[in-house]
């Protein structure tokens, strides 16, 4: 490989990794405790 295309290819993984266009993605711990707020009811 060339150095430009090695340059151009880690350059482009680069902006490809540092997109998060919906936001960072929750955990599923997260998801949970989130979830179990919202829906539990109390007797």
């Amino acid at each position: 490989m060339t150095h430009q295309l090695k340059r151009r290819e880690a350059a482009w993984k680069s902006r490809k990794q540092e997109q998060h266009p919906h936001g960072k993605i929750k955990s599923l711990k997260t998801l949970s405790s989130e979830y179990d707020e919202k829906h539990t009811t109390t007797l």
